[in-house]
């Protein structure tokens, strides 16, 4: 079986037909018809049905075409790793974190961090939890920030913040000047939720359901971004990650305690047996000192004291 045949295979898979995957690979297309007959061969599999001169694909070539991706994604990474080294050297660092922290957090700490001044590159990317461990598992950040929830099997981790969860919504909502959200508030008030198998959600499902109570839902979303946008706008109330919902403070979006303890727990994740460079530990460093600087900015907006501004760079004396 040769690489050449499993391209040839992989682009036929994702062109949907032999002429525009030997336009994608630059070759004519009798050569890719003989090249997947030869992968057929190696393979003693039978990929494609041959329908009034069409090719479709069989189950046996959806499956295969998984592994194929798998094994050409890692290869697309080695080349841009090889890429990253010749162009920075070890200056470098991949860094991936579920939405919640991704957004708004993350950019402040890398911001404190100071790339330039390092002279570092960073490759950052706003993901899933799931995508994050899979991700950190295959050497392909140097660490990560994911929800307790998952499984963690394999990385070594560490707590990084645990947070309760905070109702938010606009100025001019009915109950912006209670001090702390009940179970009736909640039940009897338009309610902008996360999604059902969110385990926030399902944990304040559990609490009111015990009081008697059921949430209004009138949006489900998966993201606590989304929640305060549509709270901003008044479209309801909902319940959010606190440092996610410091981005709107500004804006005009008010965080209210509740009685629940809903609480949201992230990790680090890493690679069991790797060190972590300098660079990488001073970046957890300022990650840790910025997360103080945030929870205590939702605890003043969370006591009604005016949000206080972002912290800023001291300058340089010359």
């Amino acid at each position: 079986m040769e690489k050449r045949d499993i391209e040839v295979f992989r682009a036929v898979m994702r062109a949907g037909t032999t002429s525009q995957a030997a336009t994608l690979l630059g070759v004519s297309q009798p050569a890719v018809s003989q090249s997947l007959r030869k992968f057929e061969l190696a393979c003693e599999l039978r990929l494609f049905e041959r329908v009034r001169g069409r090719l479709v694909p069989t189950q046996e070539a959806v499956a295969l075409m998984v592994e194929v991706d798998r094994y050409f994604t890692g290869l697309e990474m080695i080349e841009h790793r090889v890429r990253s080294l010749k162009s920075f050297g070890l200056g470098r660092l991949a860094i991936g974190s579920l939405p919640a922290l991704g957004t708004g957090f993350m950019p402040r700490a890398i911001a404190a961090f100071g790339l330039e001044r390092r002279q570092i590159q960073l490759s950052f990317q706003v993901m899933s939890s799931r995508e994050v461990y899979q991700q950190v598992s295959a050497g392909q950040l140097d660490f990560g920030l994911m929800a307790e929830e998952l499984s963690v099997t394999g990385l070594e981790h560490s707590p990084f913040a645990k947070v309760r969860g905070v109702i938010v919504m606009n100025t001019g909502h009915p109950l912006a000047r209670k001090k702390v959200i009940d179970a009736n508030d909640l039940a009897s008030h338009p309610f902008i939720a996360l999604n059902p198998e969110d385990v926030g959600r399902r944990a304040l499902d559990d609490a009111l359901a015990r009081e008697g109570r059921t949430l209004r839902p009138v949006i489900e979303t998966p993201y606590s971004h989304s929640v305060c946008e549509f709270a901003l706008r008044g479209v309801g109330m909902g319940m959010a990650h606190p440092v996610m919902a410091l981005d709107y403070v500004a804006r005009g979006l008010l965080l209210k305690p509740m009685v629940f303890d809903i609480v949201a727990t992230s990790l680090l994740v890493f690679r069991p047996g790797v060190p972590l460079s300098e660079n990488a530990k001073e970046l957890l460093r300022m990650m840790r000192i910025q997360l103080d600087t945030d929870l205590q900015r939702v605890r003043e907006a969370l006591s009604g004291a005016p949000p206080a501004p972002p912290a800023r760079k001291a300058s340089r004396k010359a």
